[in-house]
C-alpha cells in the first residue's frame, strides 16, 4: 500500500473472507431514548472516538457521510482501512473490520474492556460476525453496574464460550426468559436453556439497546473514515480476510 500503512501487500489485493457486522455501541445515560430522536451526526465527535481505538493508529481521511442502514462493503485491502463511526449525542458507535477473530483471541472484549474504563455509565455493546472459511462471532454486553455477558465461537458448532451471566443481562434490563418466548421476533432466536452455541447471541446483545440501536437504520448518517491501523490490527486483518494467500 502506501508508507503509511503496516500492509504487506497491494491495495487492490482481493479479499476473501467477509464481515457480516463488528460494531460497537456505547450508549450512556438516559438509555430510554429511540433513534428517531438522536441529535445531528457529529463528524468531529465520531473522528475522535475512532482515532481513540485501540486498532486505530490514526485517521487519515474522512471520507464523508454514510447511512447507518448500509453495512461497510470490503472488496480489497485498501477497503479494510475504512471504519464507520458515528455519533448521536450521547450515544457513539463504530463498526471497524479489525474487531474480526479466528477464535484465538478476543478483539471486541478487548477493546470493551478499554471502553469499560472511559465509560463506566454506559451500556456498551458489541457484535460481530465473520466468515473467514467458517463463520465466527463475538457478542457482548457490559452494564453500567458491571453485569455482562460475553459469547465467542462458531455457531452451530464448537467450542463455544459464554462467560459471565446472561440471565443476570436479561434481570437487568427488566426481562424475563418468559417476555422473549412471547415475542414472536426472539423466540427463535433465544433461549438461554440452549446450548451457548445454538442462541442467536448477537440478537441477545441487541436487547440491551432497543429502540435506540443504530445499526442498519435508514436515514441515520455516521461517518466512513480511512484509518491507518496499528500493525498487530493489520497483521491480524492479513491473516482472517486473505484465506489461502
Amino acid at each position: 500500500m502506501t508508507d503509511q500503512s503496516f500492509w504487506t501487500m497491494p491495495a487492490s489485493e482481493t479479499v476473501r473472507g467477509s464481515m457480516v457486522h463488528g460494531n460497537l455501541t456505547v450508549l450512556q445515560p438516559p438509555f430510554i431514548v429511540d433513534t428517531t430522536g438522536f441529535p445531528s451526526h457529529d463528524p468531529a465527535l465520531a473522528a475522535a472516538f475512532c482515532a481513540s481505538l485501540s486498532s486505530v493508529d490514526a485517521v487519515l481521511e474522512d471520507l464523508g457521510p454514510r447511512s447507518a442502514a448500509n453495512p461497510p462493503v470490503f472488496s480489497t485491502a485498501a477497503d479494510l482501512d475504512i471504519v464507520h463511526a458515528g455519533a448521536w449525542g450521547n450515544a457513539l458507535a463504530v463498526s471497524d473490520p479489525a474487531f474480526v477473530s479466528d477464535g484465538n483471541d478476543t478483539p471486541l472484549l478487548d477493546e470493551a474492556t478499554a471502553l469499560r474504563e472511559r465509560f463506566p455509565d454506559a451500556r456498551i455493546v458489541g457484535r460481530v460476525e465473520v466468515h473467514c472459511g467458517a463463520t465466527h462471532t463475538e457478542d457482548l454486553v457490559w452494564l453500567p453496574d458491571g453485569t455482562m455477558f460475553h459469547a465467542a465461537g462458531w455457531p452451530g458448532d464448537e467450542p463455544f464460550v459464554v462467560s459471565g451471566d446472561p440471565a443476570a443481562v436479561l434481570a437487568a434490563l427488566g426481562m424475563t426468559q418468559k417476555d422473549l418466548d412471547n415475542n414472536d421476533d426472539l423466540d427463535a432466536f433465544i433461549d438461554l436453556d440452549d446450548d451457548p452455541n445454538h442462541i442467536e447471541w448477537g440478537v441477545f446483545a441487541g436487547l440491551a439497546l432497543g429502540a435506540a440501536d443504530p445499526w442498519g437504520v435508514p436515514g441515520l448518517n455516521l461517518s466512513a473514515l480511512r484509518v491507518r491501523h496499528t500493525e498487530s490490527a493489520t497483521a491480524d486483518m492479513e491473516g482472517l480476510y486473505f484465506i489461502g494467500r
